[in-house]
């Protein structure tokens, strides 16, 4: 086996990785980094320029798994594409979004490259797209693999528990097995339940490292931090603030969405019918969630979230015009909170008045505008867009934990479970994975433990 990083570094970015299995050459995910742009956006697809891919995987639509996928399928035009139902929809929206936000890119920035791809190429490109169940060996070649050949590379989806759709990945030829974990939670969410992972012997094992720099806070529930949130939106609207929650377009602003739901009808301080906005994106996201409600594991089947929620829309003009009225909550992405999207223009507007506030809820990069706003805290100062001049922060701001991603105690745990030959670690920022390195190093010694440099060829 061999194993390329396409990842540009030790990072979130552009996850794509290489793997050369049983003489077969697969690309597992294909994404765009969610803060660079033009040719440092891309992973390292050069890199393998002159390798043979039959196969690519995807194992969900975030922008960073899935982002630059036309650009691999133009490179490698005999590769067969693999994704489940729900990601296949998913993607194809997202994709087509990211070609509209390039070309106002190629204005705004003056990037020359953007668009990397077009609407049209996107059309012919997911028709090429292959869905899978999940819980089914199918070989590369795309038909149902028969359980005696064990020369045939094969793959399996496993539900990840991180967004709809996402899996896990598991592959086998002539005797070998790897396991990418894509990225997982092995905790139940609002709506998505809890990954369900194969447990068996496990060659190799590509394992995902976000919260690797996060323990767990002592006495910390899913079911107490809801409370908290509750209590702090009580506390916001009482005083006569807005409040900002910058999300992902997908899966966390659908959580969010069903959490601010219960909220609504459980008897808690923010009980009531507040007004909630999203984006337009997330409101198409949402509408694939109410879709799927029936057809996909989930929590809260019956809602509907477009219906029962009955979010308002904002949209790049809206959002510079609607008014900063009390009681209201505004999902809007980007959850990084990248310069020109909804979530950092609404944020530039009510960041420097005491009143409001703006509520953390998952990953955001240190090196991203939410990141360094996260981390300056009131009374610093930041600039979320390069191009505006540094505002104070005035604003009331809090973290809560509601992270899409497992927790690192319980990656640990599932690694011991699996006792894998080697494992390698993708996928998340430098002290995360460190972090991670030296734990499975110590609790896991008959394991070799590698983290990936990027672009480097390893003999697994």
């Amino acid at each position: 086996m061999k194993f390329i990083n396409l990842t540009r570094r030790t990072e979130i970015g552009a996850n794509s990785y290489y793997l050369e299995i049983g003489r077969h050459g697969v690309l597992l995910d294909c994404g765009m980094h969610p803060k660079n742009t033009g040719e440092d956006a891309l992973p390292h697809l050069k890199e393998i320029a002159r390798r043979g891919i039959e196969a690519v995987l995807i194992s969900h639509a975030h922008q960073d798994h899935i982002g630059t996928l036309p650009v691999a399928m133009r490179r490698f035009p005999g590769a067969c594409v693999f994704m489940t139902e729900a990601t296949a929809e998913i993607g194809s929206v997202l994709l087509h979004n990211s070609v509209s936000v390039m070309t106002r890119q190629r204005e705004e920035i003056g990037e020359r490259s953007y668009p990397l791809f077009t609407h049209r190429e996107i059309d012919r490109a997911s028709k090429r797209w292959r869905w899978c169940p999940v819980r089914q060996r199918i070989s590369i070649a795309g038909e149902r693999a028969p359980q005696r050949e064990r020369n045939a590379l094969t793959f399996e989806f496993f539900d990840a528990g991180h967004v709809l759709g996402s899996t896990g990945i598991l592959l086998r030829t002539e005797g070998q097995t790897v396991f990418y974990t894509g990225d997982v939670n092995f905790d139940d969410q609002t709506i998505m339940e809890a990954a369900i992972f194969p447990q068996e012997k496990i060659d190799v094992l590509i394992m995902e490292c976000t919260r690797g720099d996060h323990a767990q806070p002592a006495g910390w529930t899913r079911a107490g931090e809801e409370r908290r949130l509750a209590e702090a939106l009580g506390n916001a609207f009482e005083r006569g603030a807005c409040v900002l929650i910058p999300v992902f377009a997908l899966g966390k602003t659908q959580e969010i969405l069903a959490m601010l739901h219960k909220f609504r009808r459980e008897s808690r301080k923010v009980s009531g019918e507040f007004p909630i906005y999203i984006g337009g994106l997330s409101s198409k996201m949402t509408d694939i969630y109410d879709r799927r409600a029936r057809m996909t594991r989930r929590q809260l089947p019956h809602l509907q979230l477009m219906r029962d929620v009955a979010p308002f829309i904002l949209n790049d003009e809206t959002v510079r015009d609607a008014p900063l009225r009390t009681g209201r909550a505004y999902i809007l992405s980007s959850g990084m909170m990248i310069p020109k999207t909804l979530s950092n223009v609404f944020a530039r507007r009510l960041i420097e008045n005491p009143q409001h506030s703006i509520f953390f809820v998952g990953y955001a990069n240190p090196e991203s505008p939410a990141g360094i706003l996260r981390d300056a805290g009131n009374g610093g100062e930041v600039a979320l867009d390069p191009d505006k001049p540094p505002q104070r922060i005035r604003c009331n701001i809090e973290q809560f934990q509601f992270s899409a991603h497992a927790r690192r105690e319980m990656l640990i745990e599932y690694a011991k479970k699996l006792s894998p030959r080697k494992i390698v670690l993708v996928h998340g920022d430098p002290p995360a994975v460190e972090w991670m390195r030296a734990t499975m190093s110590t609790e896991l010694p008959s394991s070799q433990v590698i983290v990936p440099t990027s672009g480097v060829e390893l003999e697994l």
